[in-house]
């Protein structure tokens, strides 16, 4: 039998707002615990708490950019549960009424272009952290961290539209760069700033019935997520292929052993016990204030990869990853201006660039060359004053490390190209000598060692010969051979 997974997500981005959701607690991370506490994200008796302006300012961003209804007039609500981390006993959340509704947020699944639509965007407070690990009686005891108690939060919640592993990984991806773009939330899985839970069942091919749904928890990687959904819609095909039910529950991921683990049955809104909260007016947004967010909003990823393929003639895959960071744009925009030709520096930086932040772990803002620096080595390369190979072996990494111009490492080192055909035919001539079962496999027909024999003269001239010219002086002399 075949069997179709079906996906939904329910995405927690922490915004960057500088303080709390409903007080003036600092949002910063790695804090002393329990240092950036008060009243009111406590939930101590008296304390009354007010809405972040600039936390719904970020969230009007992010619903304008995906296409929701941003409803004027929402409803915060408490959200009733009870666990060691949730100091009040409560979460104020948002339930009927949330800030916004629908929208949608393409992905590319199998070369094509699919729509994921949404349900809701709403606002929260974030619940505190208990700590197992770390302390001489861990073993005994769970330690609680109030610091991250009512931290802004948005959770975007998709339809379960979604068929692969694949697809889910994708939407968080694109979704990260387009919180990164609003620069409302840094995207950062390992601290917890963007936390993703999946909805996931199986059915049979073509059924209209869906199946029965678990929720797993706990993941904080796009790899651990492709995995977590993998190895459950196995477990799930596995039991139905037995004659075993799917019970309707919450797993968490456990890295260690590459499994989801049962950790309670699946809460129905029922059991949270919602009401309006008592303490908070409704939110009222203006459309006046939604124009003017509107009107500064910046170009979005899919907007950008669209200019990139028409301005500067690049495949589709290769307009995305330029675009996979607003910063790493706005680099490639500024060497594609600076050096003249859009292709080269892309290529630029697809490969040297990306690399050398990859081996050093550090993001485009890190980077040591300037574009106009690096663009001024595309440009020698480009007028053929330097040979790619020595631009990328040689010039390149000195620039790296001492941040010298280009031409000034080129004139320091003598890189500069063999002009002089004799010299370049000089060569040939030795790597000829050299090289005679090569040599005589080309005169038999076996024309393919040509790129061996030019291997060899590149090497010859430490790579200060042109390619092209290599090859051409190389091929009238095996001609020449040819007809002794």
């Amino acid at each position: 039998m075949k069997y179709e997974t079906v996906i939904g997500l329910e995405i927690h981005a922490q915004l960057l707002t500088k303080t709390k959701l409903f007080c003036r607690c600092s949002t910063r991370f790695g804090l002393r615990p329990n240092s950036q506490t008060c009243p009111v994200c406590l939930g101590l008796p008296g304390s009354l708490p007010v809405i972040n302006r600039e936390a719904v300012r970020m969230a009007i961003k992010l619903a304008l950019a995906l296409k929701t209804r941003i409803n004027l007039k929402s409803i915060f609500s408490r959200k009733n549960y009870f666990y060691p981390d949730l100091p009040k006993g409560y979460q104020i959340t948002q339930y009927n009424l949330p800030v916004a509704d629908g929208g949608e947020l393409p992905i590319e699944s199998d070369g094509k272009t699919k729509v994921i639509h949404l349900e809701r965007l709403h606002l929260e407070e974030d619940a505190g952290k208990s700590l197992h690990d770390g302390f001489p009686d861990s073993a005994l005891k769970t330690y609680l961290d109030f610091n991250r108690s009512g931290i802004p939060l948005i959770e975007i919640v998709t339809r379960p539209e979604m068929s692969t592993p694949s697809e889910a990984v994708e939407f968080v991806q694109n979704l990260r760069t387009l919180l990164q773009y609003l620069e409302i939330c840094d995207g950062n899985m390992e601290e917890g700033s963007l936390r993703c839970d999946a909805n996931l069942s199986v059915k049979l091919e073509g059924a209209n019935q869906p199946g029965v749904k678990t929720e797993v928890k706990n993941i904080n990687s796009f790899r651990f997520l492709a995995r977590a959904l993998d190895y459950e819609a196995s477990r799930q095909i596995e039991l139905l292929e037995k004659g075993e039910k799917i019970i309707k529950e919450t797993r968490g991921w456990d890295t260690a052993s590459g499994r989801t683990i049962p950790q309670r049955s699946k809460e129905e809104a029922h059991d949270y016990h919602y009401f309006p909260e008592p303490d908070l007016p409704p939110l009222i947004i203006s459309d006046d204030w939604i124009k003017e967010i509107e009107a500064k909003l910046p170009e979005l990823p899919h907007d950008k990869i669209a200019r990139f393929i028409k301005e500067y003639e690049l495949a589709p895959d290769e307009a995305g990853i330029l675009v996979s960071s607003r910063s790493l744009a706005d680099y490639y925009e500024a060497l594609a201006h600076d050096s003249g030709t859009p292709r080269q520096a892309a290529n630029w930086v697809k490969r040297e660039v990306l690399q050398y932040l990859k081996e050093n772990n550090l993001e485009i803002s890190d980077f040591p060359l300037q574009p106009a620096a690096l663009a001024e080595l595309i440009k020698l390369v480009e007028a053929q004053e330097i040979t790619m190979t020595i631009a990328k072996e040689q010039v390149f990494p000195a620039m790296l490390e001492t941040g010298q111009p280009a031409r000034e490492i080129i004139e320091e080192k003598g890189l500069k190209p063999i002009a002089e055909d004799d010299t370049l035919l000089m060569l040939i001539n030795r790597v000829l000598e050299e090289n005679p079962q090569p040599v005589q496999q080309y005169l038999n027909g076996k024309t393919q060692v040509l790129g061996f024999l030019l291997g060899q003269v590149m090497k010859a001239s430490q790579g200060k010969a042109s390619p092209e010219k290599t090859r051409s002086l190389l091929t009238e002399a095996l001609q020449r051979l040819t007809k002794k």
